[in-house]
């Protein structure tokens, strides 16, 4: 924050929304760059990286694990089906169940790489006591609820 800036306090929770707000903006810029870098997003390589993670999860295990909703997950997973690095597959036990799984392609992108959120969260945790990260973690589990509470 500069100098300026910081000498306009909002008050406790706006302060924290302007962080929050700061937070986004840096996440979808750098998302924006990788896109253009590596041919995703930043939530499509998350959910590359979880696929990569689980194979054979399925779409609705993925949404739990992500929470967000089902159509969300929808739409990201065709985006990457489109690209060529995710692939359904039918489960030969019970046919009515998708498994997901990453193509050739995909895998390619499910390695650590430099330029990702991914790789400036592995930073800031390394610099951050695990004390400081599992508060900061419970904070933020904390405001999720509220704001699902809210969404109610």
């Amino acid at each position: 924050m500069n100098e300026q800036a910081s000498k306009l306090a909002l008050g406790p929770a706006l302060d924290f929304l302007q962080r929050l707000w700061r937070l986004d903006h840096a996440t979808e810029r750098l998302s924006a760059r990788m896109e253009r870098r590596l041919g995703i997003t930043a939530q499509q390589r998350f959910v590359i990286r979880c696929v990569g993670a689980y194979p054979g999860i399925t779409a609705g295990q993925l949404a739990a694990l992500l929470h967000v909703d089902r159509g969300t997950v929808s739409a990201t997973l065709r985006r990457l089906e489109t690209k060529g690095l995710l692939e359904r597959r039918r489960d030969p036990v019970d046919s009515r169940r998708v498994a997901l799984g990453l193509t050739a392609k995909g895998r390619t992108l499910d390695v650590p790489t430099n330029g990702t959120v991914e790789e400036a969260v592995d930073r800031m945790l390394a610099a951050t006591s695990k004390e400081a990260a599992l508060v900061v973690a419970e904070i933020l589990e904390r405001l999720a609820v509220e704001l699902e509470r809210g969404a109610k």
